[in-house]
This record gives C-alpha cells, structure tokens and sequence, in this order.
C-alpha cells in the first residue's frame, strides 16, 4: 500500500512539474480541493472532451449537444430532490480530527474481504499452473468460502442501512467490522451525519430583493428542462439523446486524492430519453457501448470494471458504475443510471406545464423514461494520467519519466528539434513546425542536448520527435522518434503529414466503436 502511495505522490509531482495541473490560488496557499490546469493538462483535458463529444454526437444519429447555463431557477432543484435529499453520511474520528464519508469506509472494508480471495485465487494459480480451475477453486476453498461468506455477510448489512437510510447501523458497522481511522490508527469515531453537499448563492441587485439559487451540483437538469424544447426544435423522435459538457460543483467535505474528488469539477453527460417500458433494454446497451468507449484506449481491459449499486439513488431503478484501477483501488470514473421518468414528472409538477412527448407511433403522449451516462471530466484526466505514467528503467543505470498517452489524446502530436542552434538547423525547424501547426499540436525544441529534449518530451507524452540535422538540409529527410519504443526512422519531410495523419488522429479511436 505504501508502495502504491509513493507512486501516486511521484504522478501529483510529475503533474506539477510538467505543466498538467497546478494546485489553485497557489501564491495564496492555495484552496482546497481546487485546481487549475496547465498548458499541457488543459490540452489533454480538451483532447479526452472531444473524444467523448465526438463519440456521442458523431457516431449515433439520434443525439444532439446543449450547452445550459450554470445558474438555474432554484425551484429546479426542490423538484430533483437535491435541497432535501443531496447529502452524503458523513463520520468523524475524534483523534484525528478527520470527516470520511461512513459507507466508503464500509466499501473500502469490502473490498478487503475481495483481495483476500483473490491472493488465495493468485496463490493456487501460481502453485497449480495450467490445470488450475478457478471456478472450482472459489466455489470448493475452504478460506475462499469463509472470505466469501464474511464479505455477503457485511454486503447484505450494509446495502440494508443503506437503503434504510439508518445512520445509526452505519455506525454500528464501522464499530462491529473495528474499521480504524487511517491517520490515527483509532475507532474513536462520533455519530454519523447527513450533509448537504450543493453551494447557496443570491442572486439580484439588493440584498432584500435578492433570490437564493445555487451553484449547479450536476448538469442533467439543465438538459431535462431542456428536452422538450430541444425535441421540437430538432425534430427529434424517440429514442433520442441529449450530450452537454460542463462545470459543476459540490461542496465536498471528504475531498482527497488529488483531482478525484474535487469541489469544482467537470461533467460529460447525457440523458437518452426512451418510451416506458424500454429503459432496461437501452440500460444494458449503454452500459455495454460505454466500456467499449474506454476499452477503446487501449489502458488495459483488466483495469475495469462493473460496479452495481447497492442502494439506488431516489429517481433509478437499475444502476452501475465503471471503476477504473487507480493507484488508490478501484474507484468509480463513469455511472449509467437508468433515472426513470422521476426527474421529467418532478419538473411538470412543479413547474405546472405539460412537458410530454406526443409519439407519433403510438398516437399518445406520455413522459419518456431516461437513460444518463455521466463520467467525470478530471476522473477520467486522472485514469488516463496513472494509467500512462511510467518511470522506466532503461539499462546501465538510466531511466526516463515518460507518459504513454494514446497518441490522439496526447497534449503535443509532435515536437520538431533541430539538432544544432546553428547553420540553418533552427529556421528549418521553424519551417516544418508552420507547416504541421494547422493539422496537428506541434512545438520546437531548441534548449539542451538532443537527449535531454527528448526525455523532457517524453515526460510530456509527446508521442513523435521530429529531429532536424545537417542531411535534412540536403536531401529533405528527417529522423522521426517513436515514443513508446524510441525507434528512429528517416522519413521524407513531404510525408510527415500522412505519417502523424495516420498515427494521431482522433478517428482511430472512433472507427474502434463502430
């Protein structure tokens, strides 16, 4: 575990000192749980929006993009639900002075019992080779079954107060299961809590006549108040869908690991509105067409996951979520609800209109049930960072920090080096980066020794180098370096468009989802 620490403290490093993110208000001390994001981070978090915009709005014909403004009407959210139910349970240890939310200890706490059945698994696969059956072995072990029996044992309890909504058994849990307080090591804890978790504003010219609204916590809202005029406008028949990118916020008082959890954050969301009676058929088509999105990185099928919820937030009726393997655990980065017509019908109560879709096909009107895929901007940023980071020992004492990222996703296509700061080399370099500038992000590199600059490329995940020397003023070829491999191959400069073309572009993302 504290292997798995130190990895992450030198990733939250390298982020730094790289130009990926930058803790926020830094001369100031910084704040907490906020962060900017740098020349390169923002690039890349640009890159991952257009792959997920792209992927929705391009590949299927039946879903538009809204952009919907941040403040909104504040009866939008009595009707969601969030002014009386957007809380998290919340636990303090007394020594430590620390606030965890009380059912991700309890999480956490099961998914111990899971690493013991699989060391066990690990163990007897290693011992017994290829005749190893592990189905027979999880279902015939003597401590795998007593692992297993302890975790269903906890996972029953546990998914019961949650449903119930009992503070007092969480308690009760964290206290029979003697879960410690990471920090203090202590079960000294205090009752759990409810905290509402959405920020309060005013908005108006006076204080007297100023209306309280507030900062939105998600983004759906914005598309279901939406929906009908998008639908008319379009055209649009059922099913169809509706995608948005946007900010959101949350005061989080359990905010940790780095830009995971954070108090402002990012959202790629959309909602696809079905007929009644439909939304589990398109629920399991969603749930499947979003692995393959992120399968599709090429970051390791291993590293998802499926995660069901064991309580079901007010409006579902079905509920997952993709993990992803961090260097923390697997932990949530996409969730795919089947949100029914709660949100649809709320807001037509509330707002006292009529907000049914009239289905030609059937020649009634009625309010659609919703799908909602919502994966977190940073998250996935996050993902993708760990997952690409690499500190990779090369022999005779040298290593290189290099990022692996999927070259579409990459903050810098191409750097392009002259070898020299001399004798023409630099101009040429200037030359070739106009050239490339209008297809692809591309950048010179002057300082330093040639080795260095490549390394410092590396360290940015820059996937091709470009390197200039005295032949390219002869014959017009250059040395292009591969990332991964650092293999060099002498191209013509005539081709380096069609090479980075077939190499960086977005669409050999998108063609690996049809």
């Amino acid at each position: 575990m504290a292997k798995q620490e130190d990895v992450f403290k030198t990733i939250i490093a390298h982020a730094k000192e790289y130009g990926f993110v930058f803790q926020s208000s830094e001369i100031y001390d910084g704040l907490s749980a906020v962060y900017d994001y740098g020349q390169n981070g923002v690039e890349l978090k640009n890159n991952i929006k257009r792959y997920w915009w792209e992927a929705m709005t391009m590949l299927h014909d039946n879903i538009v993009g809204i952009d919907s403004a941040i403040f909104m009407h504040p009866t939008i959210w009595k009707a969601s639900g969030h002014v009386d139910a957007f809380n998290d349970p919340l636990i303090d240890n007394k020594d430590s002075k620390k606030r965890y939310r009380a059912d991700v200890l309890i999480e956490d706490e099961i998914a111990k019992f899971d690493e013991k059945i699989n060391k066990e698994v690990a163990k007897a696969a290693k011992r017994f080779g290829e005749s190893f059956d592990e189905e027979m072995f999880r279902q015939t072990n003597p401590r795998v079954l007593e692992h297993a029996k302890k975790r269903e044992e906890l996972h029953t309890r546990f998914s019961e107060a949650m449903n119930a909504n009992d503070l007092a058994e969480l308690k009760q849990i964290i206290l029979d299961y003697e879960i410690v307080d990471p920090i203090s090591g202590t079960r000294n804890w205090t009752d759990v809590r409810q905290f509402n978790l959405m920020f309060k504003t005013e908005m108006g010219s006076t204080a007297d006549g100023a209306m309280e609204v507030y900062l939105r916590p998600e983004t759906a809202q914005g598309i279901f108040v939406n929906y009908l005029n998008v639908q008319k406008t379009g055209r649009m028949r059922l099913p169809f869908g509706i995608a948005q990118i946007g900010k959101a916020f949350r005061n989080e008082i359990v905010a940790r690991q780095f830009i995971f959890r954070m108090r402002e954050f990012e959202q790629m969301e959309m909602q696809f509105f079905v007929r009644p009676g439909e939304e589990l058929k398109w629920f399991d088509f969603w749930r499947q067409t979003r692995l393959k999105w992120h399968e599709a990185l090429g970051l390791g099928n291993e590293k998802y996951r499926f995660h069901d919820h064991e309580k079901l937030a007010h409006y579902a009726n079905a509920a997952t979520d993709i993990e992803f393997q961090m260097p923390f655990g697997f932990k949530e980065v996409e969730g795919i609800h089947s949100r029914t017509n709660f949100d649809l019908s709320q807001h037509e109560k509330f707002c006292g209109k009529k907000i049914q879709y009239f289905d030609p096909e059937l020649g009634e009107s009625y309010v659609p049930y919703v799908i909602e895929t919502s994966i977190g901007v940073d998250r996935m940023f996050l993902s993708i960072f760990c997952s690409c980071y690499e500190d990779q020992d090369l022999g005779n004492g040298d290593h290189r920090a290099v990022l692996h990222f999927p070259p579409a996703l990459a903050p810098v296509k191409c750097a392009v080096l002259p070898l020299v700061k001399k004798d023409g080399l630099p101009e040429k370099a200037r030359e070739i980066q106009h050239r490339l500038r209008f297809d692809f992000t591309c950048q010179v590199d002057e300082k330093d020794s040639i080795g260095k600059r490549y390394r410092r490329q590396d360290a940015i995940g820059t996937p091709y180098c470009i390197t200039i020397d005295h032949q390219t003023l002869e014959d017009d070829t250059v040395t292009l370096r591969h990332r991964d491999s650092m293999e060099q191959e002498r191209v013509k400069v005539a081709d380096l468009e069609k090479i980075l073309s077939e190499k960086v572009s977005l669409n050999n993302l998108l063609k690996k989802l049809l």
